[in-house]
């Protein structure tokens, strides 16, 4: 079977359904700059600024970003592609990631994880209809005192067992934190 060779530093075919980057979202990257030996260093929190206001990072977003740190596109794709926490296609409102790690795995991760699946009626990477949930497993969530753990945006819901899971997704707050948040990526609106 052949397989297609995409050219990354091409624009790619949803380029033309895809907005620019606003100049406010440019000009919050470019506040980064300062920060960093090179432009290239700031490019983690840039992707990270264009999911948090655009919803994630398009493929459009990806040669605008890389326009602006002076980057090949494809450098930027290959990161964006590389970590688990960006996201290329719309993601929903809360991502609940399940850790995958030993110490979860050896404490039930895995009949969490279906029953997850199961209350909300999709697979991993996969998103609700209705656009609230966003499920994935990453390695590790660093919390294995805690296992199995979920972390739902960014608040962890510790030692979760499979008859939490309802509970856990019935609660409106389930995403919220109690800490005070920098304005560092938030408080921005494109």
């Amino acid at each position: 079977m052949a397989r297609r060779t995409i050219d990354r530093n091409e624009p790619a075919a949803d380029d033309g359904d895809s907005p620019q980057m606003s100049e406010a979202v440019k000009a919050k990257i470019r506040g980064f700059f300062a920060r960093y030996p090179s432009k290239r260093a700031a490019l983690l929190p840039a992707l990270h600024i264009v999911q948090e206001t655009c919803g994630c990072i398009t493929h459009r977003a990806m040669r605008d970003v890389a326009e602006l740190l002076e980057l090949a596109p494809s450098e930027v794709m290959d990161t964006a592609s590389f970590y688990t926490h960006y996201w290329t296609k719309p993601r929903a409102r809360k991502v609940i990631v399940a850790c995958r790690g030993l110490s979860c795995d050896l404490m039930g991760v895995q009949e969490v994880n279906r029953t997850v699946c199961q209350h909300l009626g999709i697979g991993e990477h996969e998103t609700t209809a209705d656009g609230e949930y966003s499920f994935v497993t990453e390695e590790c969530l660093g919390t294995c005192e805690y296992a199995p753990c979920l972390l739902i945006n960014e608040r962890l819901h510790k030692n979760v067992r499979p008859e939490d899971v309802p509970r856990i997704l019935a609660d409106p707050d389930n995403d919220r934190i109690e800490v005070e948040r920098s304005d560092l990526y938030d408080g921005m609106k494109a």
